[in-house]
Formats: structure tokens, C-alpha cells, sequence
């Protein structure tokens, strides 16, 4: 293996762990919003990092979130938008993050976006944020 290679097999090496950081995250991102359609609130904020947990109470989330999905209806159908690693956020500490948009249908709503904010906790991903618009 040649000088060249080698430098480009090492610079690719980090790319390819990003990949696999964000598959993880997008992963981890679909099976708690999955807690959301199943209404499942109080296991979605258990489950959600301390960043989370920090800024607002398992009754708050329970009601805002109810707020915010109870008159859309039903989930019809959700797939991945994008999925996008970044280590710094407005209002959040440095971190690992990985930021997912899924395009979502409810019987409701049928063009909304939900967005769902994953951040590196312990070596697991958990939500630090949710919105649908």
C-alpha cells in the first residue's frame, strides 16, 4: 500500500464511523417516535437524554405533546427526510448530535415535518429535542 493510500484510507476511516453514528441515531430517532404514535409519552421522556429531562417535566412533555399531536391524527405514513451529524447546536452543549427529518403523514395533516434532534449520551443515542410543523 502506497503513502497516498494509506492517507486516504484514514481519512476515510472517520467518514465511514460518521455513517454508521448516523445510521444508529436515525434508527434510535425512529423507534422513539414510534413511543409518540403508540402514545406511549411517559416511556418517550423516560427514554429521552438528561438534556431533555432537564428542561422539562415527564408532565409537561406528556401535555405538550399531546398539544402539539393530538389534533393531527393518526400517523399514515413517515420516512426519512435527512439525517445530519453535527457537534454543536443553538442551546445545546458541544456534542455528537445527529439532527433527523422525517416527512410525515397523519390522517389530519397530510404534509408535516418532524424533527428529532439525537444526541450522543453514554454511548447511546437519545432525543434531546422534538418539533412537527
Amino acid at each position: 500500500m502506497g503513502f497516498r493510500t494509506a492517507i486516504a484510507m484514514m481519512l476515510l476511516l472517520p467518514v465511514a464511523a460518521l455513517g454508521a453514528d448516523t445510521q444508529k441515531a436515525t434508527d434510535d430517532a425512529k423507534s422513539w417516535v414510534e413511543l409518540l404514535d403508540a402514545k406511549d409519552y411517559p416511556q418517550s421522556w423516560n427514554a429521552a437524554s438528561a438534556f431533555f429531562q432537564s428542561h422539562i417535566s415527564e408532565a409537561q412533555w406528556e401535555k405538550a405533546v399531546q398539544t402539539a399531536l393530538g389534533p393531527l391524527g393518526t400517523l399514515v405514513s413517515r420516512s426519512v427526510a435527512s439525517a445530519d451529524f453535527a457537534t454543536t447546536l443553538p442551546g445545546a452543549p458541544d456534542g455528537q448530535y445527529v439532527v433527523v427529518k422525517f416527512n410525515t403523514k397523519f390522517t389530519h395533516k397530510a404534509a408535516a415535518t418532524e424533527t428529532v434532534t439525537m444526541m450522543l449520551e453514554n454511548g447511546s443515542w437519545k432525543s434531546a429535542g422534538y418539533y412537527v410543523r
